[in-house]
């Protein structure tokens, strides 16, 4: 699989890149590999490479996947429904999109029940599409309040998913408004939300440059993946 290592190598040095225009450095991004579609051999040689955070979009798939891929972390990157909430607390070590007060109670009472620490982050729909999950600008400050101080997890920070755009540089203000509702709400509610998880094939050198600490990253890895 010697795309796959050409892949992941050039992703590395775009992560780099764009790392140090933003004066910080590349160990300051998690690479999250984004795996929906693709085979567990595919994972697993991706994972041989050094790849250590892989995410999947839906519970369901990630069941068979998750045994085969040991001593890796496991990110949730698609929304989750509540009656989903118990599989999900046991499969992954981060779920990335939280995006309402009930699914955070539903996952707070079964990460309890299975007697686990979850770490989360907020979905919020910065850019306010309608097609999208995602929790509004205006409704994160309540949210974060109840996430932090839900028994069972452990609120590290934001996640959102811009539009798909020509150019990547349109992007740019969704990725600025994240990282300044981070701030803002870092200083209203007086907890720390070091984690923003922002980018993907199309975009996350932009997303790096504005602060992103995790991007998501399918296509540019697994080359035969039809979409990210």
């Amino acid at each position: 699989m010697a795309d796959l290592a050409t892949n992941v190598g050039s992703v590395r040095a775009r992560i780099a890149a764009a790392a140090d225009r933003g004066g910080r450095r590349a160990d300051d991004v998690l690479l999250v590999a984004v795996t929906k579609t693709v085979d567990v051999a595919r994972i697993q040689a991706a994972a041989a490479l050094g790849l250590r955070a892989f995410g999947e979009n839906r519970v369901q798939e990630a069941r068979d996947k998750i045994p085969a891929v040991p001593g890796v972390t496991w990110h949730l990157i698609g929304s989750l429904q509540r009656n989903k909430a118990k599989e999900a607390v046991r499969l992954f070590g981060m779920i990335e999109s939280v995006d309402s007060e009930d699914l955070a109670d539903e996952l707070s009472r079964r990460a309890e029940q299975e007697e686990r620490v979850v770490d989360v982050l907020i979905q919020v729909n910065v850019a306010r599409e309608p097609q999208k999950h995602g929790a509004a600008p205006e409704q994160a400050a309540a949210l974060v309040t109840r996430v932090g101080g839900s028994p069972g997890l452990r609120l590290r920070g934001l996640m959102t998913i811009a539009p798909l755009l020509p150019d990547p540089e349109e992007a740019r203000p969704v990725f600025r408004g994240l990282r300044e509702l981070r701030d803002r709400l870092q200083g209203e509610t007086g907890m720390r939300l070091p984690e923003l998880s922002m980018g993907m094939s199309e975009d996350f050198e932009v997303a790096i440059e504005e602060g992103a600490t995790m991007v998501r990253i399918g296509r540019a890895i697994f080359a035969d993946r039809s979409q990210t």
